[in-house]
């Protein structure tokens, strides 16, 4: 694909999952949160300009220190969603203004590593952000998850 196209993509997938996580909504546990990662990987192992062949080194240094990252930040980010239960039982799920400065924090970084690569003097292809995003994504989905599955039952609730 494109750098343009992946570009885009990522804009349109950010957009969208900070737009969802800033409303209050019922979290389902079960819901398949690791696809959209998936995803988002396999598009962006299958560009071969993933790495500069001319700087493969400092390459593939940039790229496991943007998914080292965005790792960290993702489970940052877990731990800034609020979460409750209702009377029902139902989890709910709430971004809060901490969830956006991390994720302030995390274009932040981004841009940095752009500037780094762009001072070597390293190719640095759109499949980068796609594939940090996917990781972004799904450590932020674990951890949510397992927040979810931990919270208590509220009294008198039938199992969820």
């Amino acid at each position: 694909m494109s750098a343009l196209v992946n570009v885009l993509i990522a804009i349109a997938v950010m957009a969208l999952v900070v737009s969802r996580q800033m409303r209050a909504r019922k979290f389902d546990t079960e819901r398949r949160f690791w696809l959209l990662p998936l995803i988002l990987a396999v598009i962006a192992l299958r560009d071969p300009r993933l790495v500069d062949p001319a700087h493969r080194a400092e390459s593939v240094g940039l790229l496991i220190a943007s998914v080292v990252v965005v790792l960290a930040v993702g489970s940052v980010w877990g731990w800034t969603v609020r979460l409750w239960r209702d009377r029902d039982g139902a989890v709910w799920a709430q971004g809060t203004r901490t969830t956006l400065a991390v994720w302030g924090g995390m274009i932040a970084i981004r841009l940095g590593l752009y500037a780094v690569g762009a001072a070597l003097h390293v190719q640095q292809s759109s499949s980068a952000l796609l594939l940090s995003l996917g990781a972004l994504l799904l450590v932020r989905g674990l951890v949510v998850n397992w927040r979810a599955r931990s919270l208590e039952q509220p009294y008198g609730a039938v199992g969820v």
